[in-house]
C-alpha cells in the first residue's frame, strides 16, 4: 500500500489538520526519523500552502488546531505543535500550545524542526524577558486607539513574548495588550 493510500485510510480522506476533503496530498513532516507514513500527514491544498509559505498564514485558518492538537497520531501532533508555536502571539494559540499534550520523544521531534530563532527581548535595564516574567511599567504609556494610559509602576503579569522583539504582550486591567518593551522592567 502506498503511503497516500495509507494516509487516506487513515484519516478517513479528508485534511488531519482542517477536515476537508478537497485537494488532499501528502505532507512529509520536516525533520521526521523516518520516511513512512508515519512522517506524513494528508492535508487540504489550503493547509499545504500555508505550512510551505507561512507568510501567506491566514490565523483564523488554523482555528482547526483547537481540534487537532488531540490527535493520537505523533505526526499531526507535531505539526499541531510547529503551526502553534508559529501563531503563539495569538492568546488562543497561547493557550492551546499551554494544554497540549504530547509524549516526549514526539515533543523532541517537534521542537527539533522549529525554524524559530532565538531573540532575545531586553526589558530598559537590558535584562532578557522570558515568557511569564512579570514586568513594571516604568512611565506612564498612553494605549493606542483609546484614552486609556498605562501608570508608572502598573504590574503586568505573566507576560507572553510576540514575534516582535521590541514588543510583550499582557493583560492590563483586563484588556489583553501589547507594551514596548523597553518601557518595561522585570521584576
Amino acid at each position: 500500500m502506498s503511503i497516500e493510500q495509507t494516509l487516506q485510510a487513515r484519516s478517513g480522506g479528508q485534511c488531519e489538520l482542517c477536515t476537508s476533503q478537497d485537494n488532499l496530498s501528502v505532507y512529509e513532516v520536516p525533520y521526521s526519523p523516518d520516511t513512512t507514513a508515519n512522517s506524513c500527514v494528508l492535508v487540504c491544498s489550503t493547509c499545504h500552502d500555508q505550512l510551505q509559505h507561512p507568510d501567506n498564514m491566514d490565523v483564523n485558518h488554523w482555528r482547526c488546531l483547537n481540534d487537532t492538537m488531540w490527535s493520537q497520531e505523533p505526526a499531526v501532533q507535531v505539526v499541531a505543535y510547529r503551526q502553534l508555536s508559529r501563531l503563539s502571539s495569538e492568546s488562543w494559540a497561547q493557550d492551546n500550545l499551554d494544554m497540549i499534550y504530547m509524549e516526549d520523544d514526539v515533543r523532541k521531534w517537534a521542537e527539533t524542526g522549529q525554524d524559530i530563532e532565538e531573540v532575545k527581548v531586553l526589558d530598559a535595564n537590558g535584562v532578557t524577558l522570558q515568557k511569564g516574567d512579570d514586568v513594571t511599567v516604568i512611565k506612564d504609556l498612553p494605549v493606542k486607539g483609546s484614552s486609556q494610559v498605562i501608570k508608572q509602576g502598573t504590574v503586568i503579569r505573566g507576560i507572553n513574548l510576540t514575534d516582535d522583539p521590541t514588543h510583550v504582550q499582557g493583560k492590563v486591567n483586563g484588556q489583553t495588550l501589547f507594551v514596548i518593551a523597553e518601557f518595561c522592567r522585570r521584576k
